[in-house]
C-alpha cells in the first residue's frame, strides 16, 4: 500500500517554472516505478513522465527538453521539475505509482492532484 500527496501547484506566466513534488507513504517505496499525470478540464487524463526505482526515465513528446522527473529513494519523494510552461500545461497534476517496471499506465496508487495554471 502507497500513499501519495502531492505539493507545489500554482499560478505561473508562460515561461516560467514551478517544481511539483510528491511524498509517498510505505515502506517500500523502492518497487514502485511513479508517474506524473495531468488532466485539462474537459480532456482526458494524460501521462506527462515516469521514473523507475533506478532512475531511468519516459516522458510523453509534449514535455520533452522542458520536463524533469526526479526522485529521492531515502525520502520516497518524486518531483518533477516543470520549465518554460505553456499555457497548454494547465491541468490538475497527479503522482501515481506502479509496482515493477516502468511504463505509461498500470498505476494502481494515486495522489489527490495539484493545480497547474500557466497564463499566457
Amino acid at each position: 500500500q502507497v500513499q501519495l500527496v502531492e505539493s507545489g501547484g500554482g499560478l505561473v506566466q508562460a515561461g516560467g517554472s514551478l517544481r511539483l513534488s510528491c511524498a509517498a507513504s510505505g515502506r517500500t517505496f523502492t518497487t514502485y516505478a511513479m508517474g506524473w499525470f495531468r488532466q485539462a478540464p474537459g480532456k482526458e487524463r494524460e501521462f506527462v513522465a515516469a521514473i523507475s526505482w533506478s532512475g531511468a526515465s519516459l516522458y510523453t513528446d509534449s514535455v520533452k527538453g522542458r520536463f524533469t522527473i526526479s526522485r529521492d529513494n531515502a525520502k520516497k519523494m518524486v518531483y518533477l521539475q516543470m520549465n518554460s510552461l505553456r499555457p497548454e500545461d494547465t491541468a490538475v497534476y497527479y503522482c501515481a505509482a506502479r509496482l515493477g517496471a516502468l511504463g505509461e499506465n498500470g498505476y494502481r496508487y494515486w495522489g489527490q492532484g495539484t493545480q497547474v495554471t500557466v497564463s499566457s
